[in-house]
């Protein structure tokens, strides 16, 4: 799918969720973007860091963590978010704000299922514990077997969150034009547009 050009004469398309496809790369990319994902921390201030974008589809963006991480905290306590997609080149960028909510076991399978070896290694053995090791010792403990069996399940520590969005603002730069950004925000069953500068 051809990139919408923010640029180009005439109105976006009526569904942010359209442009964001036409951005995006399909769910069945290995290749996922890595955005960052901004949460409110316990003492009320921003707090923010980078994770894989899983999939994205009419219901929202979904990412996984460890359920002991910071971030499954913080949503638990303000359940709000937004995420940062950034092109290389600084080309384009999409925010998207919205409410959090915990992903169903059929996705958190799909998800799992889609993960390489090596973030599905990561989910089963990667800990504080094993962090605090020397290296010789985070190398052997990188280097235990994982079960087959275990493997194809979703790691006990891992769990998925889908950021339903409230509001989109597409960003894109411009070498012969000042560059520009389109805010969609929900209104009633569907979406408000206007474009506002970069």
């Amino acid at each position: 799918m051809t990139p919408f050009d923010l640029h180009a004469d005439g109105d976006p398309p009526a569904d942010p969720l359209d442009l964001a496809r036409s951005w995006l790369p399909a769910d069945a990319d290995p290749d996922r973007p890595q955005v960052v994902l901004s949460t409110v921390g316990e003492d009320g201030g921003p707090d923010a860091r980078t994770v894989l974008l899983s999939a994205f589809d009419a219901s929202g963006f979904a990412f996984h963590t460890s359920r002991g991480s910071r971030k499954v905290a913080q949503l638990a306590a303000v359940p709000r978010a937004s995420m940062t997609v950034l092109w290389p080149g600084f080309t384009r960028q999409l925010v998207v704000r919205g409410d959090v909510v915990v992903e169903d076991a059929d996705a958190l399978a799909r998800a799992w299922a889609a993960r390489s070896d090596h973030l599905r290694r990561l989910a089963w053995l990667n800990t504080d514990d094993l962090a605090g090791l020397d290296l010789a010792g985070r190398r052997r403990g990188w280097a235990v077997d994982v079960r087959d069996d275990a493997a194809a399940q979703p790691a006990p520590s891992w769990v998925g969150y889908r950021l339903r969005p409230a509001e989109l603002t597409f960003w894109a730069g411009g070498a012969d034009t000042a560059s520009r950004r389109v805010r969609y925000t929900r209104a009633g069953d569907g979406w408000q547009h206007r474009y506002l500068a970069g």
